[in-house]
């Protein structure tokens, strides 16, 4: 309930809302040691991220293909309101750039769970885009947890060769329905659209997925739930 509180108490300003910038992407994952189901998978992601004159949002879809022939969907929606554009104050010190109230939505046919906290922007040299947020998780089948979320991008090159080392962590803790969970997952590409003559961006490259206790499922000997994972990854943003 306080997570729908929040969205309408910020209603106005989304839809009042101006784009800044928006980005779409599509993407292509293989990998072979997935852990509790199929280890051989195919992964398509569509993604929408967005800066907005309140804050911004960012959408992803996941279609998963497994060996066995299961299909599944999965998706999140992660918008985050920022105090500075939405106030008429600057929430700016040190390395913090912005303070932000943050939303995520998590959607499969299993349940949906709905978290809410807070975010801070950092500006660290180098970094393109630097987060870390706190939620309070709301559940539908066990009890409510915390979770804190880092999210990063740093681009850099080798030569005249562009790279993007992106990704996220997510840690959350454990109570008597699940155990303490990390999900640390970088991803390695390089731009390979120049090369090709293609206008729009085109990254090659791997994600690797080291998950331990993954979906707050115990390790043990008859349920492996730690899981390292490496995947081939191509990206294209249109």
């Amino acid at each position: 309930m306080r997570i729908w509180l929040l969205l309408l108490c910020l209603l106005p300003s989304v839809v009042q809302a101006k784009i800044i910038w928006q980005d779409f992407r599509l993407s292509y994952l293989y990998g072979e040691h997935y852990r509790l189901g199929d280890p051989r998978r195919q992964v398509l992601t569509f993604e929408y991220a967005a800066q907005t004159s309140w804050g911004d949002s960012f959408f992803f879809l996941d279609h998963l293909r497994s060996q066995d022939g299961s299909r599944n969907n999965y998706a999140e929606w992660q918008p985050r309101f920022s105090l500075t554009k939405n106030s008429n104050q600057t929430f700016q010190f040190g390395l913090i750039k912005d303070v932000l109230l943050a939303g995520h939505l998590e959607m499969s046919s299993q349940a949906t769970n709905y978290l809410y906290g807070a975010g801070v922007d950092l500006a660290v040299p180098g970094f393109r885009m630097l987060q870390a947020n706190l939620y309070r998780r709301n559940n539908q089948l066990r009890a409510d947890n915390w979770q804190l979320t880092l999210v990063w991008a740093y681009p850099f090159k080798l030569g005249q060769q562009q790279f993007l080392l992106d990704g996220f962590l997510d840690w959350a803790s454990g109570n008597a329905d699940q155990r303490a969970n990390l999900n640390l997952t970088p991803q390695l590409k390089l731009l390979v659209s120049p090369s090709l003559g293609l206008e729009n961006p085109l990254w090659l490259g791997v994600e690797y997925v080291l998950w331990r206790n993954k979906f707050g499922i115990a390790d043990s000997p008859e349920r492996r739930s730690h899981e390292n994972n490496l995947n081939l990854l191509l990206k294209w943003h249109f």
